[in-house]
């Protein structure tokens, strides 16, 4: 089957000779139609810290986790050939033809919907479903997200939608905030431009954010996100580390005794289906970030093209095409 394979850093090739997975009791076979990159592939593709080398040794497919097909072989009760689904790799090998899940990492798509590779979103927002049922309540609080990614620009629609009085958008990428507006933001800082806890400060009438989510995973970003915080706010680390160890401004998180939570897990595939539904029913709108759709013989220019945003205005989800 085809296949992406990471060979090194900012090295992938496409391999039509990769071994076809065979499911297993309880799971299915799924050939996929899309499949979307994510930030957490861009480590391993960069090769940038704990990921260092790891790439050369991964098996075709490696990291691919975003999948839209429909299942051809089942093993899994209640999950027939033909149903279309929106699909969790079993072993996060999604960059491919063929994947195999088990029927708790699936979800229904509704039939004939008008622009099926905008249900890929589903996959994404449902991890930011997962990290905001386990913090408190936003309504009518002051919110700030750093990064303004994929992952970022649906915590800013979320959270708008899900009625804080303010959304702060940060990213040292201009044409982000552009779509940051678009999603919900009611305010937006070019870190590039401008010291984003200044900003905030003053976007604030110096009050600061209840609550920061830090959607980027790289080390200034994560320091950058404690000085957004009130005395007692929240911060949520969503971002996946590039390094296993860095600084950390601990005294000044210790001092105004901040909240810090993080969310990583297969337990988002609980929030599928829900976050499905909350496409398909209208609740939210993410379909327009699935851009661009590259051909699959494209994903060498996807990977290229995620990973220098400021060189490619307007690449959000970027996702491939089978």
């Amino acid at each position: 089957m085809r296949a992406v394979k990471f060979l090194g850093p900012r090295k992938v090739v496409l391999v039509d000779d990769a071994p076809k997975p065979v499911p297993g009791e309880g799971e299915v076979l799924v050939q996929c139609r899309y499949v979307a990159l994510c930030g957490t592939n861009m480590g391993p593709y960069l090769g940038e810290g704990r990921w260092a080398g790891l790439a050369e040794k991964s098996p075709p497919g490696w990291l691919g986790h975003e999948n839209i097909g429909v299942i051809v072989e089942s093993r899994a009760p209640g999950w027939e050939p033909g149903t279309l689904v929106l699909a969790h790799p079993e072993d996060y090998n999604g960059f491919a033809e063929f994947i195999r899940s088990k029927a708790q990492g699936l979800a229904r798509l509704p039939d004939n919907p008008p622009d099926l590779p905008t249900l890929i979103t589903a996959q994404p927002l449902a991890t930011v479903l997962r990290a905001l049922a386990r913090t408190g309540p936003v309504i009518n609080q002051r919110c700030a997200v750093v990064g303004q990614g994929p992952m970022g620009l649906i915590f800013s629609q979320v959270l708008a939608r899900m009625g804080a009085r303010q959304v702060i958008a940060i990213d040292k990428v201009a044409w982000r905030l552009r779509w940051a507006s678009r999603f919900g933001a009611t305010d937006v800082v070019d870190a590039s431009r401008e010291d984003p806890a200044e900003a905030v400060r003053r976007l604030t009438g110096g009050a600061m954010a209840d609550f920061v989510v830090e959607a980027v995973g790289q080390p200034d970003a994560v320091c950058a996100s404690v000085k957004l915080a009130r005395r007692l706010g929240r911060l949520f680390v969503f971002g996946i580390p590039h390094y296993d160890v860095h600084e950390f401004p601990w005294f000044q998180a210790v001092m105004s005794e901040l909240e810090i939570l993080t969310s990583n897990g297969p337990e988002c595939m609980e929030y599928f289906q829900t976050a499905v539904d909350m496409i398909a029913r209208g609740h939210v709108d993410l379909g327009a970030m699935v851009t661009p759709r590259l051909p699959w013989d494209k994903a060498a220019e996807a990977f290229e093209m995620y990973a220098h945003p400021d060189q490619s205005e307007d690449s959000l989800k970027i996702t491939l095409v089978f």
